[in-house]
Parts: C-alpha cells; structure tokens; sequence
C-alpha cells in the first residue's frame, strides 16, 4: 500500500481517513462496540474474522468520525474496500472511499465488496453507484434447532453420517480448551496435506487464517469444541456471536479419513454452544460447487445477500 497514505506502526493513535493501518490484536477494544452497534448479518464484520484473514487480504483500517473503515490490498496490487461500518446515511463516504482507491492507488473500476442488504439499500437507485448481487458470496443461515436436532427427511444424509461414525468410533465432545489446541493445528495441518494447500494460494489463505485463530483462540474470545475420537482430537470448530440473534462459525476442521466428523461436530457445537441462538451463520460457499451442495443440504432458511458497489 502506498507509504505517503498508510501508517505500518500498530502502535500509532486511531488513524483517520484516507490514512489508514494493519489490524493490531489490541485493536479489537476498539472494533468491537462498532461492529455490535450496528448488529452486522454479514459474516466479514467481526473483528476475528477480519484479523485472522488479514495475512491473505491485506486489511487496513481507519475511522471517519463514528463509522469505521476497513479495506484490502491483496498480492498483484489488487485492491478494495469493505463497507463502511456505522449510521446512515453512508452515501458520501462511499463515493469518498471508492474515488480514493481510484485517484491513490490507481483501481481503474473501484469497488466496495461484500456490501451488506442495509448499504445497497441505501445506495440503491442513486445515480452515482451501481450496485450488483454476488451469489458466491452470500452466506448462509440455519435455524439452529434445525441444526441441533437434524429431524424430518430433509436431514437422512446427516444423520446417517453420525451413525455410521458412532458404529464405528468411540467420540465425545469437548470445549476447545488451551490443551487442545497444539493438537487442534496438527488436525489444520493433517488438513492442509491431503489437501494439497501449497499448491492453491486460497487454500494457504484459509490455513493460515485458522492458525491466527487457534494461535489467538483466548485472546479473540472465541467459543469452539473439539471431538476425540478414541481419546484424540479428530475435529475442530469455533465461533462467536455476530449478532443477538445469530451466531456465526469461523473455521471447522476434521480429519478426512474419517466419514461423519462433519457431521458430529457441526451438530455437538450448536447442541453445546448455541441452544439458546435462534440462527447460525456458516458463512458462504465463494463458488464452490461441491461446497455449494454441502451447505444447501442442511437446508438453510434463508440467505444473506451481499454485494458489490462501483461508482456509475
């Protein structure tokens, strides 16, 4: 990013737009009343998610008065922004900011991405923005109860994966504890070998995202669970609140050479963790196909659009 208009010093004072600077852990203290304030639906807007992903996006952050400012400058010199974070009207800010990536770093069609429904509202109809869906990129929303208690035809398929793993295996669940977690990322990096994460920069990005998490589990606050199959952890999950409502779900992992691992720790960590949400967000599939049937099979109720933003 473009020294004359990014601080690299985390220790600095809160920067102010168009200066802006790298997520810092202790930023969190200051990111938090913003993001629960506006009651995000939009799985980007928690400060965990931000900073585990920071490494792959390139997220800088900045303030304009009450609203906050987060945008990405990922490898090739690719930049964007998200939306900006706080009260209507956004409509100013937004043509600042997108005419910023296009005068300062030369984007020759800036964009805001992953723009929640309450912004493109705002923004839609106005002559100065054209706003588009991106299916890839909306997430996906469960009733929890559904997920708990995987009832009616809908759910044969999960429930016969779980049954299959308890035929076969002795599990149980545990909370994701301190002691767990060295071998939480050696399950990350069981993960990463089968899949071949070397050679697919996204699959890096996604790898080295969980190890920020599991590096920082107490520090973010986070709540996961573990399942030990045969006294050893086999898969991992954790998550946190986005909303009062909804709870979303940063990373699952599980040992692949074991069917129904998916299945059991999806189920165990909304029993145990998220009984009393009414929804779980699991985030979006980003176009991929077999991904796409994975979450459709759980028979979401309902999808949170997102979108992109450009100056008309």
């Amino acid at each position: 990013m473009a020294e004359s208009l990014l601080s690299n010093n985390s220790s600095a004072p809160e920067p102010v737009f168009p200066r802006f600077q790298p997520l810092a852990l202790a930023d969190r203290e200051i990111f938090r009343p913003i993001l629960w304030d506006y009651q995000a639906e939009t799985s980007e807007l928690t400060f965990t998610n931000l900073f585990i992903w920071q490494s792959h996006y390139g997220y800088q952050w900045s303030r304009s008065r009450d609203r906050l400012l987060v945008v990405a400058a990922v490898a090739g010199g690719q930049a964007w922004a998200l939306p900006p974070v706080g009260p209507a009207p956004r409509v100013d800010l937004c043509r600042q900011v997108l005419g910023w990536l296009r005068d300062e770093f030369g984007v020759a069609n800036p964009a805001i991405e992953r723009a929640d429904p309450r912004l493109a509202a705002e923004l839609a109809g106005h002559p100065d923005f054209v706003v588009e869906r991106v299916r890839d990129h909306f997430d996906y929303v469960y009733r929890t109860d559904d997920l708990i208690n995987l009832a009616g035809g809908n759910y044969h398929a999960q429930r016969n994966h779980i049954n299959s793993l308890a035929r076969s295996q002795r599990f149980r669940y545990e909370p994701l504890r301190a002691e767990y977690l060295p071998a939480c990322l050696e399950v990350s990096a069981r993960w990463c070998k089968v899949k071949r994460c070397e050679d697919d920069l996204s699959l890096m990005g996604e790898w080295e995202a969980v190890n920020a998490a599991l590096a920082n589990f107490q520090a973010l606050s986070l709540q996961g669970g573990v399942i030990l199959v045969n006294d050893r952890v086999e898969a991992f999950t954790c998550g946190e609140l986005l909303n009062k409502a909804t709870a979303v779900i940063h990373l699952e992992k599980a040992a692949p050479e074991l069917r129904g691992l998916y299945a059991v720790i999806n189920q165990q960590f909304c029993r145990q963790a998220w009984a009393e949400v009414n929804f779980v967000n699991r985030e979006q599939d980003l176009g991929e196909a077999g991904l796409r049937t994975a979450k459709m099979s759980y028979h979401p109720h309902h999808l949170v659009e997102k979108f992109r933003i450009r100056l008309a």
